[in-house]
């Protein structure tokens, strides 16, 4: 078979393509943060710890409740693949397709990482981005994407016939076996879909294709989330360095990224209104 049946445009293709969008999840519903006391919070940050992420590896990290965490690139242009789950319940976890739902493609400051269905809440809320200048490009790029999924050795299997055990998938699972003492079988269950930090990303003009370009990122950069459950997060420094070539490889530059951990003043903590899992119950 050398092609599939195309088909022709009935009569009426223009009329049906004029069709207005309509947004799927209008979001003005969504409880909106506490700006106020969320100032205060930041102005009582406390460093307490900080992880670093090797480059073509991954770390796990633990940010209390009430807490914020900067992901930081320290050295040179670094994309990173992020994973979070309930510190006290694995099997609840960040949720890109539905942060992407009721937000968009590319988050920034203001939005939320939502968990998965039955819990769906919001797991934490980005509170700073320095990237927040970037918007959208010519190409339709821009950083902080909720649309890709991470490198993984089953895809680059797929696609080259060939074996690279330092994808992000791998990476993620390597780590969270080592936190957990799960097998790396178990881990591929737990591993998810992530937020693609500061990574440059949209979909082609022309073929529609989900394209990467080089971050704009540079030393000195963050990403700041302030987490509103316990949280267990694990970062992978993307062996495609600022993915302005390819990925699944060791050719590409790759530089360390930093978490910092901050904790605040808890005495401020009962001023925030903290999310509980979804309400709604099967009938």
């Amino acid at each position: 078979m050398t092609s599939f049946t195309k088909h022709p445009a009935p009569a009426d293709a223009h009329n049906r393509r004029a069709a207005k969008p309509v947004v799927v999840y209008p979001n003005g519903t969504l409880p909106e943060p506490d700006y106020e006391t969320l100032r205060q919070l930041k102005a009582s940050m406390k460093k307490t710890d900080e992880v670093i992420v090797p480059p073509r590896d991954a770390r796990t990290f633990r940010v209390p409740k009430g807490s914020f965490f900067r992901i930081v690139s320290v050295e040179g242009p670094q994309v990173g693949d992020l994973n979070l789950w309930n510190a006290d319940n694995l099997q609840e976890r960040f949720f890109s397709g539905k942060t992407r739902a009721l937000h968009r493609t590319h988050v920034t400051t203001g939005d939320r990482l939502w968990s998965n269905m039955p819990y769906l809440r919001s797991m934490a809320l980005i509170s700073e981005d320095t990237l927040d200048w970037y918007g959208f490009d010519e190409d339709g790029g821009s950083v902080h994407d909720v649309i890709g999924t991470r490198c993984d050795p089953f895809t680059n299997r797929l696609l080259s016939g060939q074996d690279y055990h330092n994808c992000c998938h791998s990476n993620l699972c390597r780590a969270l076996s080592a936190e957990t003492g799960m097998s790396m079988q178990e881990a591929d269950h737990y591993v998810h879909d992530v937020l693609n930090v500061f990574m440059c990303t949209g979909f082609t003009k022309d073929t529609h294709q989900y394209f990467m370009k080089a971050s704009p990122v540079r030393p000195g950069d963050y990403l700041e989330l302030f987490a509103e459950i316990d949280l267990l997060g694990n970062l992978s420094a993307c062996p495609g360095g600022d993915c302005s070539t390819g990925h699944s490889s060791d050719e590409a530059a790759c530089y360390p990224l930093k978490v910092e951990i901050y904790e605040t003043d808890r005495a401020l903590h009962d001023k925030w209104n903290w999310p509980a899992p979804n309400a709604y119950v099967h009938p």
